[in-house]
């Protein structure tokens, strides 16, 4: 006799709930983590006696893509918690809208105590609006706003014309990074990212990437973090929303003093956390972002029981949450004891350099490693997209170098096992063996590119942004592409020294809202 299980009929369950659910499981994907987000700091807002407003402003584009319908989808829910959402017409114009909220929390005549603003945008997006993003953050946030900027990176570059990787840039921009490593952290870093806004008067970005953002999973929420701070606290606050710094060396210290308030306030509410102490170890791994996950599972793959094993030391793992600037106090007690660390970190080595310069003048400091191995060679890739193979690769060749490996039966204490088999398997396996199945994509049947983006015999087309790009891998006499905005104007360079009398550009009517019309004036 087989049991029935039967459905408990007081328990009732919305499909909204994941978005306002104080307890209990979820389910949520990136996108709607954005927004349960938002809903979290209006409620905790209204808990503290805080009168604000929520927000929301960007433009749209992968891996950020759906953040607009999942606004839209649930319109109501934001005006129920005060939280405006509006779709810009591109990234700079967006993120001089965020400047003008936190102006509302400094104003004698204001209607609310600050407005908490968020700005979104794709990795070309943040390249675009970086003088708006600058002039922003050097004005800075309300004491009772705050700005946060989720910056979608797309390390694979499937959307974009190249690999993103916004952290050098942010850091030019003296803008704050946090680098959430899956999901379940969004709210969270998000939390801190605005406390963070408030307290120092920056701006903050929050790392999006596509394999994150792009996903979901179901996990156990989390009571939020307290995030307060003393009443007698110099930097809460001391900094607040000002543009009177403007055209003046002073509005630089400013930027400079506040930097030296996310320090303080990364120390009362560290963000980072060791993962494994590791008391004893003599060489440890620095993670952040999605890396970490990538770093646990290529960890997980490499503790292997088997016949013929070699064991490596214990060693400490240190995964950063505030990835620029770092929390030095911090790092130097996970440091504290090593010889040898590596980082593992995708695209641009921000940490690495980081801890290079600040250990660079200390006595007895460890060796680093990250992008390169101690003999120069390539260790940790800094193009592509890192993944579990690729960072087990990267761990063995590390370890071997700094590590003496001893020969030692398995046995069940904590340490890291290294299988000989496997390991020769994953330096076989090449790091993008499954790029020569990629299918290119086509037209879809009916599609109007499909016949707009053919042109005369004997004519040449330049390629845009947008789907119509395809036609550049066609047999269609199309090639090229700029910025999104900039199509038709590297022909105005080239038209004085060639014999072809004209071209053709493709430009969709997306571009053109955003900034096409632009290029169109330059060619008048």
């Amino acid at each position: 006799m087989s049991a029935v299980l039967t459905p408990n009929i007081d328990t009732q369950y919305q499909l909204t709930d994941n978005l306002t659910a104080t307890q209990g499981r979820v389910f949520l994907t990136g996108t709607q983590a954005l927004l349960r987000l938002l809903l979290t700091q209006k409620r905790l807002d209204a808990e503290r006696g805080l009168n604000t407003a929520g927000f929301v402003t960007g433009y749209r584009g992968s891996p950020l893509g759906g953040v607009d319908m999942t606004m839209w989808r649930h319109q109501s829910l934001l005006d129920d918690h005060a939280i405006r959402f509006l779709p810009a017409i591109n990234e700079d114009l967006a993120a001089t809208i965020v400047m003008g909220t936190q102006q509302a929390g400094m104003r004698d005549d204001r209607t609310v105590d600050g407005v908490f603003a968020m700005w979104y945008g794709k990795g070309p997006g943040l390249d675009r609006a970086g003088d708006a993003l600058h002039h922003g953050n050097a004005a800075g946030a309300s004491g009772k706003g705050g700005v946060l900027l989720v910056v979608g990176d797309y390390p694979g570059a499937a959307s974009s014309s190249i690999p993103h990787a916004s952290d050098a840039s942010l850091a030019a921009w003296r803008i704050p990074t946090v680098s959430p490593a899956s999901v379940d952290e969004y709210e969270h870093f998000g939390l801190w990212g605005w406390a963070l806004s408030r307290y120092a008067g920056t701006w903050v970005a929050l790392k999006a990437v596509t394999e994150t953002v792009e996903s979901g999973r179901s996990f156990t929420l989390t009571p939020p973090p307290d995030l307060s701070v003393p009443a007698n606290d110099r930097h809460q606050g001391a900094l607040p929303y000002s543009s009177r710094e403007f055209l003046s060396p002073a509005m630089e210290e400013r930027m400079v003093a506040r930097l030296e308030a996310v320090q303080a306030f990364s120390r009362l509410h560290p963000l980072d956390r060791m993962i494994d102490d590791a008391p004893d170890a003599r060489i440890g791994i620095v993670t952040t972002g999605k890396a970490h996950l990538d770093t646990m599972d290529a960890l997980d793959r490499l503790r292997l029981s088997g016949k013929s094993v070699r064991k490596l030391p214990a060693m400490r793992h240190y995964k950063v949450g505030l990835s620029w600037p770092l929390d030095m106090e911090g790092f130097a007690r996970f440091a504290q004891g090593l010889d040898h660390i590596l980082v593992i970190e995708e695209k641009h080595p921000m940490i690495e350099r980081q801890i290079k310069e600040h250990l660079f003048n200390l006595p007895g400091r460890p060796t680093i490693c990250g992008r390169l191995d101690l003999d120069g060679n390539p260790l940790v890739p800094g193009t592509g997209q890192l993944e579990a193979r690729i960072v087990a690769r990267a761990l063995q060749q590390w370890a071997g170098l700094t590590q003496p490996m001893q020969a030692a039966p398995h046995s069940a204490q904590k340490s890291t096992t290294l299988q000989t088999p496997q390991i020769v398997e994953l330096r076989r396996e090449p790091a993008q063996a499954a790029s020569a199945l990629t299918r290119k994509p086509y037209f879809c049947s009916g599609c109007p590119h499909s016949s707009s983006t053919h042109v005369p015999e004997g004519s040449q087309a330049l390629g845009g942004v947008g789907c119509h790009y395809m036609a550049t891998w066609m047999d269609r006499e199309t090639a090229g592409l700029t910025q999104m905005g900039g199509e038709g104007a590297d022909w105005i360079g080239l038209s004085g020294y060639t014999q072809m009398p004209h071209v053709f550009q493709n430009m969709g009517e997306g571009t053109y809202f955003h900034s096409g019309y632009l290029a169109i004036r330059q060619a008048i």
